[in-house]
Parts: C-alpha cells; structure tokens; sequence
C-alpha cells in the first residue's frame, strides 16, 4: 500500500480511472470522492471509483488528494482545499497546462506549496463521466511531472509512485517545456480539429458536406468531440505557447497554400515525404 487515504476531486474519466487502478492494485484502502455533481458522485460510488463522497474538510484529511479537473477550475478548487490540508498531505493535480497551475498553487497553498506535485497524465479519450473510467486507462501511457526547486522530494517519490502502479510511465519536465511541448503536440492539433469542423458547420450546405466524409474526417476531427469547456480553459491557460504554435502552424498552411497555388509539384512532394516519414519514425519509436 502506497498510501491509506487516496481523495480525488473530479471523479470522472481522468480522476476515476486513476483510483481504480489504485483500488485493483491494492495501493490504495480508501478512496475519497469530491464533486459538484451528487449524481455523478453517486455513479462514482455505484461504479466502485470512490469509497464515500465528501466535502472538502474531509478530502483535507487524506494522504494524497488528485486534482482531475479542467485547468480553469484548478484555482479554486486549490483555494477550497488549503484550509483544510492535514500535515503531510500531498496535493497533486492532472492538468493539460502546468505554468498556470503552478501559479495557482503558490498562491493558494502559501507555505504548503512544498506539498504539491504539478502533473500531467498523457492519456484520455473524447469520452467523460464515471462511466468513462476504466483502469487501464493508464497502462504504458506517459504521466509528466513538473516538480519545483522547493516540491518535497518524498512527495514527488510518492505521486511517482502512484502513477507507477496505475500502470504510467513518469517523466519529469520543466513547467515552461511542457507547456510549449504540448502546445503543439496536443492543444494545437484539438484546436485545428474544433476550427475545421465549425467551419465546415457554418457553411449553408454543412449538411452536404458531412453527408459525404468518410474516414479521414473522421479520424482527423476525432478529438473535435471533446470537452468544449475544458479546451477552452487549456487554450486560455496556455496563451502564449498557443498563440507561438498558431502562429507556425498557421506559416506552414501558407507554405502549403503557395505551392498548391503554385503548382509546385516538388515543394509539395517534399512536404508531405516529410511529414510521412516523421510520423513513420515516431510511430516506430512509440511501438519500440
């Protein structure tokens, strides 16, 4: 057992998940669930995700408390928790964005900064709710840690350990890295998703148009079916690292743009040998 009392706020797909790998592997005796929804607390429970729903108090009162909740909610949530922290307790979060968290944390927890580990689990689905959650979710999957100079080194040990055992493979990153890393490796590639489907959307003969894609659209626009609220508080929360990898994104559409203009057979050949042969590499180095 990693630690007695494990309390997740936000029992849905992330948070859920992550308790119950924790309660099959046994790393776990007792999970505490903290919620705005009685209802979905209750699936939680129904579902053996969590043990007993609580308030904040008593999630104060655990080992370990996860924070699976949209960046934008972080804060607060960070605000309602402080007062109630036991001794010892560690504080560690899921977020999609770590500067901002971090922020947040150093201003809600004061003195008890020391206590929060920054995360970022590399795993999910278009899928939400309790009912999403599955335990091997988690299984093979990166979880990133960004630990600060003054982040308690046992308490680092002791989330390290936690996603070790839900099946993850834990790297460490500076905050500012992995906010520009994921930038253009997850929020840039949601974003593009979301932009062609509402274009598409407005157009007067949408309909005509979603009659006739197929398997590309769909395997492109996949992740468009995700939170709108929680991507939304990821692009506002990582600003800057977004805006630089629009900016690029947004320069390469315009390169592409000439030479189709152009007629530029070569450039165009070159560009898309490019981009196969990257994404070959990467996914040997995923498989290996």
């Amino acid at each position: 057992m990693i630690v007695d009392k494990l309390a997740i706020v936000g029992t849905g797909l992330i948070g859920g998940s992550f308790a119950l790998a924790l309660k099959q592997a046994g790393a776990v005796r007792e999970v505490l669930g903290v919620g705005r929804s009685p209802a979905r607390l209750t699936v939680a429970r129904e579902l053996g995700l969590i043990d007993h729903a609580v308030d904040w108090a008593q999630a104060g009162q655990a080992d370990c408390i996860l924070l699976a909740l949209p960046v934008g909610e972080t804060a607060a949530a960070l605000q309602q928790l402080a007062p109630h922290l036991k001794v010892g307790a560690i504080v560690t979060d899921a977020g999609s964005t770590k500067l901002k968290v971090v922020e947040a944390a150093r201003a809600a927890l004061g003195a008890r900064f020391a206590d929060f580990v920054p995360g970022h689990p590399i795993a999910g689905s278009e899928q939400s709710g309790p009912g999403a959650a599955r335990a091997d979710l988690y299984r093979g999957k990166r979880v990133v840690l960004t630990p600060q100079a003054d982040t308690r080194a046992d308490a680092v040990a002791t989330v390290r350990a936690l996603w070790e055992t839900a099946g993850a493979q834990v790297e460490t990153l500076d905050a500012a890295q992995h906010d520009r890393i994921f930038a253009a490796v997850s929020h840039l590639p949601h974003l593009a998703a979301f932009a062609l489907v509402d274009d598409l959307a407005q157009r007067a003969d949408a309909d005509t148009f979603f009659r006739f894609a197929a398997s590309g659209f769909r395997d492109f626009t996949r992740i468009a079916g995700s939170s709108p609220e929680m991507w939304r508080d990821i692009a506002l929360a990582n600003r800057e690292a977004v805006l630089t990898e629009l900016d690029a994104y947004l320069a390469a559409l315009q390169m592409l743009r000439q030479a189709v203009d152009a007629e530029d057979a070569d450039a165009l050949l070159k560009m898309f040998s490019r981009a196969r042969n990257a994404r070959e590499n990467w996914i040997v180095t995923q498989d290996s």
